[in-house]
């Protein structure tokens, strides 16, 4: 089962890999995990990620592209894998289909969280968090016990300036931008299924868990 996740900020793309992960017993591997983990076992590839990470320069693609072969070729991806964060361009789509087939493997569905940019920037810009335990709330859809205020340590609750209208109606713009065409991609390849993100959690995870069971 080799799964790639997409979706915007916001649209709930972490709560159903976490679900996924858990009954389907694949990693979960994101851009930034890859790269610790090849930057703390020392590969020549984690020491070159390293020195572009370091000047606060972008990994270029080639460097990318192996240490994503690196780390699919670990043990723990023989069943599958999902990959989060990764390919964020056409070229490295087209690297990693031509990696996969170098392996033997192919990938089996780009799942798409669906959400419309303007019921995102609500779920944004709603977002509160406790400045002392990290604990993540939202005015409408999560809210505290007691307005603004955290329910484990009383602490007044504070929105990030990312959390911002401005800035959050900026952030998705980008993100469209760079999504929209790897979206185009993978339908054009038939890999592409979009699940509506707009359900509540259990919902979403219905479908994403009915299009995976044709997988499993």
């Amino acid at each position: 089962m080799n799964l790639i996740l997409m979706g915007l900020p916001g649209a709930g793309k972490g709560t159903q890999a976490e679900k996924i992960v858990e009954k389907y017993q694949i990693p979960h591997i994101s851009t930034g995990d890859m790269f610790r983990l090849a930057i703390k076992e020392g590969t020549d590839l984690g020491k070159k990620a390293k020195s572009f990470m370091d000047q606060g320069e972008l990994v270029p693609d080639e460097v990318t592209i192996g240490i994503v072969r690196e780390r699919l070729s670990k043990p723990d991806c023989d069943k599958g894998f999902l990959l989060d964060g990764f390919p964020r361009t056409i070229a490295q789509a087209e690297a990693l289909e031509n990696l996969l087939s170098d392996m033997g493997r192919s990938l089996q569905s780009v799942l798409h969280v669906d959400v419309p940019t303007e019921k995102l920037v609500d779920r944004l810009t709603g977002r509160r968090i406790c400045p002392t335990c990290g604990a993540t709330y939202h005015v409408d859809y999560n809210p505290p016990k007691v307005d603004g205020k955290c329910d484990h340590d009383g602490a007044t609750l504070i929105q990030r300036e990312d959390d911002r209208p401005e800035t959050v109606t900026k952030r998705l713009e980008v993100n469209v931008e760079q999504a929209q065409p790897l979206i185009d991609f993978y339908h054009d390849k038939g890999y592409l299924v979009s699940v509506n993100g707009e359900q509540d959690i259990d919902a979403v995870f219905e479908d994403v868990d009915q299009i995976l069971q044709t997988y499993a």
